[in-house]
């Protein structure tokens, strides 16, 4: 440590980062098990009484709740979607981004998939409602132009999951394709040299040389996604939220929030 003490000093910031952000608040952890109200602040964490029936009375009143099982299935429901949707796009991209050869042009098309993943939920909600809008919306503009009726696809139960959905697919597939170029640029390229020489196509190449060889972080990567899967997305679902949408759209996060 007297070596490369100066690596230890770089590294105690980004360290107590992540402590204060990441595991000082597990301690909030405690309040689903305390009588705690909110004007107690921190303090009150460990100071509040226990909650009712051994301090489990939080965790019964929420799984007997009436509607505790539709909040469940639409977190599982929209977190699946998303799963199944959203989790092999980075991947195709990445493949499709490593088979170009104008380098001028990977940039430029980096630069754009990469952009909206670093606009806000409240941005992004802004440019869904210029799009969505029923008054004066891009798209029902254009509905009523081509001589349909507008729709009010925000307040719709049929369209929220989609809409939901493609919001995830417009703002995480560039970024989430970092990781799957970066491993396809550890792959030894004289694997393609030998396939190229052995007569092999470019599909053959993706199938046979890149693919086997990003399977471990794919596999990694989808074992986060899985473990992340009652996380339904709280600010995208929350700033849209309204009655006509709750049976659709009412997931454990905003439950707990807005309901519990």
């Amino acid at each position: 440590m007297k070596k490369y003490k100066h690596l230890y000093l770089f590294s105690a910031i980004p360290i107590a980062i992540i402590f204060i952000y990441r595991y000082l608040p597990v301690l909030g952890a405690l309040i689903a098990f305390k009588d705690y109200r909110i004007s107690l602040g921190f303090a009150g964490i460990f100071t509040s009484p226990n909650a009712e029936q051994y301090g489990f009375h939080n965790f019964i009143r929420l799984f007997t709740s009436m509607v505790f099982y539709r909040v469940l299935s639409n977190t599982v429901i929209i977190s699946a979607y998303k799963l199944i949707i959203t989790f092999p796009l980075p991947i195709i991209l990445a493949l499709m981004l490593n088979e170009i050869r104008n380098m001028h042009f990977k940039k430029v098309v980096q630069t754009i998939s990469y952009l909206p993943y670093f606009l806000s939920a409240t941005i992004i909600y802004g440019i869904i409602l210029s799009l969505l809008s029923p008054v004066n919306g891009l798209i029902n503009n254009l509905a009523v132009v081509l001589g349909g009726q507008p729709t009010y696809y925000l307040a719709d139960p049929k369209w929220f999951r989609t809409i939901v959905v493609l919001w995830d697919v417009w703002q995480l597939t560039g970024w989430n394709s970092i990781i799957y170029l970066a491993a396809i640029a550890s792959i030894n390229p004289e694997l393609y040299e030998s396939a190229v020489s052995d007569g092999a196509s470019t599909m053959q190449q993706i199938w046979h040389i890149t693919l086997p060889g990003i399977i471990p972080i794919i596999v990694i990567m989808l074992v986060f996604r899985i473990g992340g899967l009652l996380d339904a997305g709280f600010e995208q679902i929350f700033l849209m939220y309204s009655p006509p949408v709750y049976s659709v759209a009412d997931i454990i996060n905003t439950y707990m929030l807005c309901g519990f």
